[in-house]
């Protein structure tokens, strides 16, 4: 026997004792109490097609999570359910609470929830993000429907809208309750991160730049006991590119602000970024076997995203729909 096989030998038998103590052990889960707004305070109208209330939910890492759910009203038996989240930076009380409306409307019962450390959701410090734990909400989503008598845990799916497309993808990739994933106007996170708007920036040397300066600015946050933000989608100049103008459109206006929306103005942590950069969130989208579809506009800016995730999924249950003569969907 080879040193290799002695130690994999070794490591499974230490990982089967562990698992089999653990097994003996119970372990309980108390969710965080969350403070939730009890009246209707989302950018769109209430439905008067379904019913509404607020829930909440755990992850695997503790964090607790706040959703809105909504049921089609005179409902009966076991629904179909899906979960829903995005864009990334925006909270359940804007597009998301209105992709699940509109679903529900249509048989489904849903939840539009506000991911870790955002909006109504817990966990500390506020307005960071992650490739793991933002992955791994879709999941604690579906822990949650999967439990509720009034779902039928074989017809669960997940939509995620812009970053959250990309973690909708991910998330399926790991999880087989997932039966079917929608990521509309699909950003991928990681790689925007590392690479920039169109990949202007995929070389050593700008990364590497990237984390000096936001490794400076941990160093800065740590020692003041605080942490800076980003400024989010202020007012663009008349020669802006258009899509930064149609997020000041929607966010910063009338139209889509919402006081707890990270992209309305809270902003992110500076240093939120840094994970994304060294973790690809689309590695093994390749291994779905679960139904997909992705949908962007024509025209959007971030149109590749998608186009570029799509030839990476494999089988006949994969889309791509293009919408033909629209600029953004996210709003």
């Amino acid at each position: 026997m080879n040193i290799k096989t002695i130690i994999a030998t070794g490591l499974l038998a230490v990982s089967a004792t562990a698992f089999a103590q653990n097994g003996q052990q119970e372990m309980k889960f108390q969710e965080e109490r969350l403070t939730l707004t009890q009246e209707w305070d989302k950018t769109f109208p209430l439905s008067d097609k379904v019913s509404h209330s607020k829930v909440t939910f755990h992850n695997r890492y503790g964090i607790t999570l706040a959703a809105d759910l909504y049921i089609p009203k005179n409902a009966e038996g076991k629904l179909p359910a899906i979960a829903v989240s995005g864009p990334f930076g925006a909270v359940k009380e804007q597009s998301s609470g209105l992709y699940a409306q509109t679903l529900a409307e249509r048989g489904f019962l849903t939840i539009a929830f506000d991911p870790s450390f955002a909006g109504e959701s817990g966990g500390q410090p506020r307005s960071v993000a992650s490739p793991d734990i933002n992955t791994e909400d879709f999941s604690a989503a579906v822990d949650y429907l999967s439990t509720r008598e009034d779902v039928d845990a074989e017809r669960i799916g997940i939509l995620g809208i812009c970053g959250f497309g990309g973690f909708a993808i991910n998330a399926a990739a790991l999880d087989t309750r997932i039966k079917a994933t929608v990521a509309s106007t699909m950003y991928d996170i990681s790689r925007n991160s590392a690479n920039g708007y169109f990949d202007a920036n995929d070389n050593a040397d700008a990364r590497y730049e990237m984390r000096r300066q936001m490794n400076a600015q941990r160093t800065e946050d740590y020692r003041n006991g605080t942490y800076k933000r980003t400024v989010m989608n202020p007012k663009p100049a008349d020669d802006a590119l258009q899509f930064l103008k149609d997020y000041y459109d929607y966010y910063k206006t009338q139209r889509g602000y919402h006081p707890r929306s990270i992209n309305s103005g809270l902003g992110w942590s500076i240093t939120s970024s840094l994970s994304f950069i060294n973790m690809p969130i689309l590695s093994y989208a390749d291994e779905m076997r679960s139904a997909v579809l992705l949908v962007h506009g024509e025209k959007a800016h971030s149109r590749y995203f998608s186009e570029d995730a799509f030839k990476k999924l494999k089988g006949e249950n994969k889309e791509l729909l293009i919408i033909s003569g629209r600029k953004i969907l996210i709003n």
